[in-house]
């Protein structure tokens, strides 16, 4: 197949240098189209160890596997970053992966579990780290194919940084010569210390909150529930993983798993625990302190009605007091109205005593409304 390649590009090297006739009009040159971006690599790192040291660097998947065709003692390791379909189908025909684990590593945005497929494990994890400048927690999704011989790492966000684990277990040959489940543990320890930021954010997160509470801050009821979901998302990323170390643990026994990381996957445990305690913790806290606002968002506005009633009642007792002077007043001046339209046949005109009682019965009327306004507490 080279020969032939080498024997068309011959070809068309010397057809290219025979003479051409002239012609007489020529196409302006076309633009070349700008190149595509170059999309970023799929092999983050390619290495080959042989009891617990690095002995090469392969430049390809195939290459990779041929150490392993060579000598079947050796351990690669494998670091992706959001892989596609294709190449990703590729590596599995050549380690033999599973091919429902094989979707779901594709696929991503799957729930942190443990699955095994014959002498082949496939763990997803979920990271966390916390972002101090925008105060919230960012997850993250890593993949796991564990053979024998073998470990494939599969990334889809930035987090975790594998390169610190790559490195620690390169700095520790003997915990490396483990194989393929020292690379598991590290990275499950890598992983559970990611965590303790996180906590350490949030539970900073909460205090400021608290006091948002007290202070009356109008926007920390959208607070409290923005958070309470990253806590709900970080439990689900750290809860699991005390079922995935418990089935790791249960096949300690059956596989033949080294002592020592027996009891670094305990320790492991352990910090999980601690983890999802507080997880539980923050959880609590958080619906206690919904309530605690939501208790004192009332109040406030319980308070912002009594002083409207008491204002109303306030000014209803003006109205009521302007109400009853505008009566009193109103009388002597109906009766005044009365007499004071002058008509011929008004019988009280001739009267020597009309004044003087309409005077008395003007006062004597208003006398009586304020008698009966008083009474009342009008005045």
């Amino acid at each position: 197949m080279v020969d032939r390649r080498r024997a068309s590009l011959t070809a068309l090297s010397t057809l290219a240098r025979r003479p051409r006739p002239e012609l007489t009009l020529a196409p302006p040159p076309q633009p070349s189209a700008p190149a595509a971006p170059q999309r970023q690599s799929l092999i983050v790192d390619n290495a080959v160890y042989s009891s617990g040291r690095r002995v090469a660097t392969p430049d390809s998947v195939a290459e990779s596997h041929e150490w392993l065709v060579e000598d079947p003692d050796r351990l690669v390791w494998l670091g992706l970053y959001r892989p596609e379909p294709g190449e990703l189908g590729e590596l599995a025909e050549q380690y033999d992966l599973p091919e429902l684990a094989v979707e779901d590593a594709i696929k991503a945005h799957q729930r942190p579990k443990f699955e095994r497929y014959g002498s082949t494990l496939f763990v997803v994890l979920k990271a966390a780290r916390y972002l101090d400048a925008a105060e919230e927690v960012e997850f993250g999704e890593l993949h796991l194919f564990l053979g024998r011989n073998f470990a494939i790492t599969v990334r889809h966000s930035e987090s975790p940084d594998l390169s610190r684990v790559r490195r620690r277990l390169e700095s520790e040959p003997a915990l490396l010569e483990k194989g393929s489940e020292a690379v598991l543990y590290a990275i499950l320890d890598a992983v559970v210390d990611g965590y303790s930021p996180v906590v350490a954010g949030l539970a900073n997160d909460i205090d400021e909150i608290e006091t948002e509470v007290f202070r009356g801050d109008p926007g920390v009821s959208r607070r409290i529930y923005e958070l309470s979901q990253e806590v709900l998302e970080f439990q689900r990323a750290a809860q699991p993983l005390t079922g995935i170390l418990a089935a790791i643990a249960a096949g300690f026994d059956k596989y033949g798993v080294d002592e020592d990381l027996r009891s670094y996957l305990r320790d492991v445990e352990d910090h999980v625990v601690q983890v999802t305690e507080r997880v539980e913790s923050f959880r609590l806290q958080l619906r206690d302190i919904l309530t605690v606002n939501a208790t004192l968002v009332a109040q406030r506005q319980n308070e912002e009605i009594r002083e409207l009633t008491e204002a109303s009642i306030a000014q209803g007792e003006e109205v009521k007091k302007i109400s009853a002077w505008a009566a009193i007043l109103f009388a002597p001046t109906l009766v005044g109205t009365v007499y004071g339209m002058n008509f011929e046949d008004m019988p009280e005109l001739g009267w020597s005593l009309g004044y003087p009682f309409a005077l008395v019965l003007m006062v004597g009327v208003s006398l009586t409304l304020y008698a009966v306004f008083k009474r009342r507490d009008w005045i």
